[in-house]
């Protein structure tokens, strides 16, 4: 009788348990901004990704250092008709350099690299070309994962599927078939934070060259494999049989060419995952931070790791320590969160470029499980969005529509952020659409006139053009704004040349 009785009560827990959790999943679900109570209206997971034009987000949230729940909404290849699922992979990125800096870490931790070291002493293929711009001072490990060695090359664009891809040594020196610029120092190491994926695919090349294994070959056997991170992948391109697993991308409504681009940048941006995988290295981050659990780092050299900020961040809200990335590709956007003490955090993925999206997500699952001094944050809604509409009848329209919603509505949009337009009058440049860029940059101009970055967006596109003199105009008041403006100075030096044929 007492045997049964306790079935009983543990079959309501669980039942209750469960209730619980899908209740919070309805919540997030139909009301994603629950947490603001200056919204009187309310918006659903569905309508937002509409608004973004993001087709497919996939999500794992962490709770108690334990995957509570993930599921995916939305098509991961609108085209076939293929939805998402928990199991559907996505580009990560940047969050590449997260589990890139855990193999690294580990060869540390081994005695096999020093994190102090003179990068050369690792580096056998290949030589870092110091020049006078170091000053002297020697690039070590600890400035590459934590982005203070003074390096260039922010990111990598990279390669539709089926064109020649570089060797790492050619991307590392800008050489065809590299679409980038060679990897060097930009001011003296130690000195300050400069994000370079340069940096980190010097790490892809320490790595190989110490362990004399392919990059993904390692980073399987020693990372993804401990952390049980079974559907993760470096390989570039992705194996043949992860093929209907693979989200496409999309730039708002456009397919990206071939579905996705290959990054052979594999350190800085060549991981296929899913939140699942993501937040099972979260739970083991915060597990080996507790002296819990080592799969892969030592609690010690995780707490360096965190406290160092090799390839993660950290933020303080109020005495809540949380560790962070994102990551953007092609086509992708995607983050993930993790509390440094109580083991919760959230994983989001998306096969679309909304950076807002992703935030919106977060604050609302950190709301809901009432993350320890998360800031909850009113954001206004996307002034350049809403204005989509009017933008696919022309971009006059859309200005118009803009214009006037300053003028009805300030309150309601982002009208604050010069970044918006900016964005906007890139997208209309890369498609080459440059008199319509023009049009959006000098909207931005007028909005925001004391910003040198709105004049060198607008001096670029009238460089395209081949307007010459417009755009040396423009970059003539970059330099005003900002007399010491590397690009503008560049920038003038190539119009001279140009005017002078």
């Amino acid at each position: 009788m007492k045997l049964k009785l306790f079935s009983l009560i543990s079959l309501i827990s669980i039942n209750i348990f469960s209730q619980s959790i899908n209740d919070k999943i309805k919540t997030f679900e139909t009301n994603l901004n629950h947490w603001d109570k200056s919204k009187t209206k309310k918006t659903s997971l569905k309508d937002r990704m509409a608004f973004y034009n993001v087709n497919a987000v996939s999500i794992a949230v962490i709770k108690d250092y334990k995957i509570e729940w993930a599921k995916a909404y939305g098509f991961a290849d609108v085209s076939e008709k293929r939805v998402a699922t928990p199991q559907t992979l996505f580009q990560a990125g940047s969050i590449s350099k997260t589990i890139n800096s855990l193999g690294v870490l580990k060869l540390v931790q081994e005695g096999k690299l020093g994190l102090d070291d003179d990068i050369n002493n690792y580096l056998k293929t290949w030589k870092f070309p110091y020049d006078e711009v170091s000053k002297g001072k020697k690039i070590t490990l600890a400035n590459l994962l934590s982005h203070t060695a003074g390096l260039s090359v922010h990111g990598f664009a990279g390669y539709e599927k089926g064109t020649a891809l570089p060797k790492t040594i050619q991307t590392l020196d800008g050489l065809k078939p590299s679409n980038s610029g060679a990897v060097r120092s930009v001011f003296e190491p130690g000195l300050k934070f400069e994000y370079s994926g340069g940096g980190t695919t010097i790490t892809q090349l320490i790595l190989e060259n110490t362990t004399g294994e392919k990059y993904e070959d390692y980073m399987l056997k020693n990372v993804l494999n401990p952390l049980r991170m079974s559907n993760s992948s470096f390989d570039q391109p992705p194996s043949k049989n992860k093929e209907n697993l693979l989200a496409t991308g999309y730039n708002y409504d456009k397919e990206v060419k071939g579905k996705y681009n290959i990054y052979p940048e594999k350190a800085a941006a060549g991981l296929w995952t899913n939140p699942t995988d993501l937040a099972k290295y979260v739970i083991e981050t915060q597990l080996s931070l507790a002296g819990k659990s080592n799969k892969v780092l030592s609690k010690e050299m995780s707490k360096k790791r965190i406290e160092n900020n090799f390839g993660t961040f950290s933020n303080d809200y109020s005495g809540a320590k949380y560790f962070h990335h994102d990551g953007g590709t092609n086509g992708f956007v995607c983050f993930y969160m993790g509390s440094v003490e109580d083991g919760n955090g959230i994983v989001v993925m998306t096969n679309g470029n909304s950076g807002k999206l992703m935030g919106e997500i977060v604050t609302s699952i950190a709301g809901l499980y009432e993350f320890k001094n998360y800031p909850l944050e009113s954001s206004k809604e996307s002034i350049t969005l809403t204005m989509r509409k009017e933008l696919s009848k022309s971009v006059d329209k859309g200005i118009e529509l803009y214009k006037k919603l300053k003028k009805t509505n300030p309150n309601d949009y982002n009208f604050s952020d010069e970044g918006e337009l900016n964005v906007l009058g890139y997208e209309y440049l890369n498609n080459q659409r440059i008199n319509d860029a023009i049009k959006i940059f000098t909207l931005n101009i007028n909005e925001f006139p004391n910003s040198a970055n709105v004049y060198d967006s607008r001096g670029e596109a009238y460089f395209n053009k081949k307007q010459y003199a417009l755009s040396k105009k423009d970059y003539q008041k970059v330099l005003e704004l900002e007399p010491a403006n590397p690009n503008a100075k560049d920038m003038l030096l190539k119009i001279e040349k140009e005017t002078s044929k």
